[in-house]
């Protein structure tokens, strides 16, 4: 089996590639890159993989990636997916998530491959969901709240198009929040990890700044996400959406208090109105009760056991020598 992950050296493209090259030793796993992708993600496995320069804004070099991967299998990573960047950034946000998705639709048409295609897509496309409507099935209304969640929707119903239209044999997976190791520190749970590492550390005092604490997200495991990402392809119905998620959502407050109970230090908190955006979406809770039934998925790493990962990242990368 030939496997290509679109943007393998993120968050969790390198948590799907470890998952493959353990599960799927016979397999080839390829990933596209750019000249000025940072690697420290898959520098551990650099001599497993095998590296494809690419840039989703160029359909050329996309049509030269599947030409020598010949992939039988493609997971489709590769996005701008910080939130809040996509206020800053709205049009590089958009362009970079659904023309590169097309650019990758149409090179495997001119090539007349018949991959399976798995498409991340994600919860903030639901935005604005109401009391009465949780948790969140599917079918539910998508009334996205960021460009971010705009580029989104635009990613799912694209792929539902080029399905329909030309039988590209696709899945679109909506994921909840996810996080662990490697998480950028630009996202909540991986942000917080590092700030009450360095206040364990002696690097700040014992004051984290935050942001709303009041919002509350579904949170997985990301190798419980990309463990999904692999069954979706080869449980799952093509041109059909799932919701992947763990249904139990934590305020942002709360995960200050798991963590504090973790490492047993204490702390107040500052709001940074830096940290706040135009409009916040309250709660997000899923369910996954359709991808349940149609792969047997089902999330095995506790979130405290993720958060407590978490602070062994940070101590490891600050150089803390904590305990």
């Amino acid at each position: 089996m030939r496997y290509l992950i679109t943007g393998v050296t993120g968050f969790a493209g390198s948590h799907l590639a470890d998952y493959l090259l353990e599960h799927e030793p016979d397999g080839q796993v390829f990933g596209t890159i750019r000249w000025r992708s940072r690697t420290e993600n898959i520098d551990h496995l650099r001599d497993r993989l095998q590296l494809i320069e690419a840039d989703l804004h160029d359909s050329s070099s996309l049509r030269r990636v599947l030409e020598i991967a010949r992939p039988d299998r493609i997971f489709h990573l590769a996005a701008q997916s910080y939130v809040p960047a996509s206020w800053t950034v709205p049009a590089e946000t958009l362009d970079a998530n659904i023309t590169g998705q097309l650019n990758l639709f149409e090179a495997i048409r001119a090539l007349r491959l018949e991959p399976r295609i798995q498409i991340a897509c994600s919860s903030e496309e639901y935005g604005m969901v109401y009391e009465h409507e949780l948790p969140i099935r599917e079918d539910n209304p998508l009334r996205p709240l960021s460009p971010y969640a705009v580029s989104k929707v635009a990613q799912d119903y694209l792929a539902y198009q080029y399905f329909k239209s030309y039988g590209l044999w696709v899945v679109r997976t909506r994921g909840f929040n996810h996080t662990g190791p490697r998480r950028g520190e630009v996202f909540v749970c991986s942000n917080f990890s590092k700030q009450v590492v360095e206040i364990e550390s002696g690097r700040r005092p014992p004051v984290v700044d935050v942001g709303n604490l009041e919002s509350r997200r579904d949170f997985t495991d990301v190798r419980d996400m990309v463990r999904g990402y692999v069954m979706a392809l080869e449980h799952c119905e093509p041109g059909e959406v799932y919701n992947l998620c763990s249904g139990h959502a934590y305020a942002a407050g709360e995960l200050l208090d798991l963590l504090s109970r973790h490492t047993g230090l204490e702390f107040e908190t500052r709001q940074d109105p830096g940290r706040l955006r135009p409009s916040d979406v309250p709660v997000l809770i899923g369910d996954s009760t359709r991808f349940r039934k149609a792969s047997g998925w089902e999330p095995q790493i506790a979130f405290e056991q993720t958060l407590g990962d978490l602070v062994a990242y940070w101590r490891r990368r600050l150089g803390s020598g904590a305990a």
